[in-house]
């Protein structure tokens, strides 16, 4: 009986006593002080991350991609915070059997957060994404410019080599101490004009040596193109400038006119570079300065073929001044001079052919050809045509002429079979 009422007495006291579904030390409401600092770094955190994502917004406004990336990182970092702490808050908390209003408080509070957070964390990844698009779209833009900007280079060269570019400043001075010009056909047919009175001009003295050396000048004449008629004897010089013409231009449709290039390719840039380089000097000052550059070796290979060995032997005695040239020199002559222009100008001529794009085309007119006023001028310009006359033919070619573009440059011919007025 005793240990039965002592039995109910224990039960009584066991039934007053608290149940505790969790050890006391594991409450967590029962350090208030840490709980409190646990959600003071999460309101921290969550302003910072507002701050970061208002900076975040303003940076694409104007779109600013240093201050889109430094925002980013900014709200990551702030993510990352966020998110070490709930971690840690769950690690150290398990979920409570029940729980305090206070905890439901604060529980509430951090749902709030967090689906605050995800929604910072879904905006944030938006952002993102609208960044690479950003930088794409860049990138993109970029390689447009890149290549406008190649396709404008190009456009200008191809305006510029078929003489249809702006003028920067007529008859002015360019950046590089050469005169501004633009290539056109106008500029090339000024030195077709150049080339032809040139020629004309070095006849002239080479005529007269051959006078002075006591030459038959008729023989002279008939050597060089057998059996013409001439419609005046004065008209024989034309043969003279006729036998220069043919071998001046003897290679001029070739990029090296026939001669051994070191540097075989050159571009049409290169081409009008050395046409403006020397059209502003003297020749002789040219070839004293480099007598080794394809201009000063131009200038001695023609030499030799246009001024034969008799002849120079008969004009000066000797042949010193071929010896001197055939060795690399530039004599200080006055004959070799006056030949120096006539260089000067073919060879500006032939810079200027082959700067444009595609090259100037040379075509010459063979004797017996049927006058074609279209393709050819004659050099005498007072000759009459009868009716009942054959059509004139072409006795001499005393200038080349040339294709350039869809237009025409007449070749300098004289006729024969035609009447000339006095």
């Amino acid at each position: 009986m005793q240990h039965s009422g002592a039995k109910d007495t224990q039960l009584r006291e066991s039934s007053n006593q608290k149940v505790h579904p969790q050890p006391m030390e594991e409450a967590p409401n029962q350090n208030p002080e840490a709980m409190e600092a646990l959600v003071s770094r999460i309101f921290t955190n969550i302003s910072s991350l507002k701050s970061a994502y208002i900076q975040l917004q303003a940076a694409h406004t104007p779109y600013d991609p240093d201050k889109i990336q430094a925002a980013d990182k900014l709200v990551i970092s702030e993510l990352k915070n966020l998110s070490e702490l709930k971690h840690f808050y769950r690690e150290h908390n398990p979920k409570p059997v029940c729980v305090s209003p206070q905890d439901s408080r604060l529980a509430a509070e951090i749902q709030e957060q967090q689906s605050l957070l995800k929604t910072y964390e879904v905006m944030v990844k938006k952002f993102q994404s609208e960044i690479q698009n950003k930088d794409s779209e860049i990138l993109q833009l970029e390689q447009q410019i890149q290549e406008a900007m190649q396709k404008r280079v190009k456009l200008e060269k191809n305006l510029k080599l078929r003489g249809l570019s702006m003028k920067e400043s007529e008859g002015g001075v360019g950046e590089n101490g050469l005169f501004s010009l633009d290539l056109s056909p106008d500029l090339f047919k000024s030195a077709v004009e150049t080339a032809y009175r040139a020629i004309h001009d070095f006849s002239k003295p080479l005529i007269n040596m051959m006078k002075a050396a006591g030459w038959d000048l008729d023989a002279a004449a008939n050597s060089i193109e057998p059996n013409i008629t001439y419609a005046k004897r004065a008209h024989k010089k034309y043969a003279f400038e006729s036998h220069i013409c043919q071998r001046m231009f003897i290679g001029f449709q070739d990029e090296s006119f026939s001669m051994k290039l070191d540097n075989p390719v050159e571009t049409k840039e290169s081409f009008f570079q050395q046409y403006l380089a020397l059209r502003e000097m003297d020749p002789l000052d040219a070839v004293g300065q480099s007598p080794d550059s394809m201009f000063g070796k131009f200038c001695q290979s023609k030499y030799l073929i246009v001024v034969h060995q008799k002849m120079e032997a008969s004009f000066f005695g000797n042949l010193d001044q071929r010896n001197y040239v055939t060795g690399g020199g530039h004599p200080r002559t006055a004959f070799y001079q006056a030949f120096l222009k006539l260089a000067k100008s073919i060879w500006l001529l032939h810079r200027l052919a082959h700067s444009f794009d595609p090259s100037v085309k040379i075509f010459q007119v063979k004797r017996d050809t049927e006058f074609s006023e279209v393709y050819m001028e004659s050099v005498v310009k007072n000759f009459i045509i009868e009716d009942g006359d054959q059509k004139p033919r072409v006795g001499l070619m005393v200038m080349p002429g040339f294709w350039i573009g869809g237009s025409v440059i007449q070749s300098q011919v004289y006729l024969t079979g035609v009447k000339v007025t006095e």
